[in-house]
């Protein structure tokens, strides 16, 4: 079994902000594979299904971005996934332009609050990792209000792209070709 953990706040205020792409990402794997998004376990709302003949688990974490791992660890312990092959979290990237994504298979929080809390929670930075570049914070902007403000209009189109390239990853990485989807996908786009 695989989870696939979007990153995001849980309050309805916080729908289609910047901080949630990872739960907007979660919506649309559910929608595309008809899986429900409702049961509460360990913190998070959850759904099982299948892509591409893969079990899934998928995770929309209850516990606010900063405390994610609270949410996840114990997911992870209790479905007994090897955290570094079976677990894909996807999160907001600020570093890249909106809609692009970066594929890893492991590595620091780069400053993701949400990343750092899960690297903490598990004890160890081996988990594969989907972002999704949603602009860079402008001058002279609060980095909170930033992340947790809406994207314009001008925006959104490069987003829902984004989405369905992450989707597109998603599938590459549970086919086990985490490095095919490194090589078609983090390449820079121009906007």
């Amino acid at each position: 079994m695989y989870i696939i953990a979007g990153l995001g706040n849980p309050k309805k205020e916080y729908d289609n902000t910047r901080h949630n792409i990872g739960f907007a990402l979660i919506d649309e794997l559910a929608d595309k594979y008809n899986i429900s998004v409702m049961d509460i376990k360990h913190k998070a709302l959850t759904g099982k299904g299948m892509i591409g003949g893969h079990k899934v688990l998928l995770v929309k974490p209850l516990t606010f971005m900063n405390l994610s791992g609270e949410s996840i660890r114990p997911l992870a312990d209790y479905f007994k996934i090897d955290a570094s092959t079976e677990l894909i979290v996807v999160s907001d990237d600020i570093s890249l332009p909106p809609g692009q994504i970066r594929v890893r298979k492991r590595g620091s929080a780069g400053g993701h609050n949400g990343l750092k809390n899960i690297i903490q929670q598990l004890g160890s930075e081996e988990f594969q990792r989907v972002r999704i570049g949603v602009g860079e914070k402008p001058k002279g902007y609060d980095l909170a209000d930033y992340v947790l403000g809406h994207f314009s209009k001008e925006e959104q189109p490069f987003m829902k792209e984004g989405i369905e390239k992450a989707i597109g990853a998603i599938e590459m990485m549970l086919d086990g070709d985490i490095d095919g989807a490194m090589n078609e996908f983090n390449r820079k786009v121009s906007l």
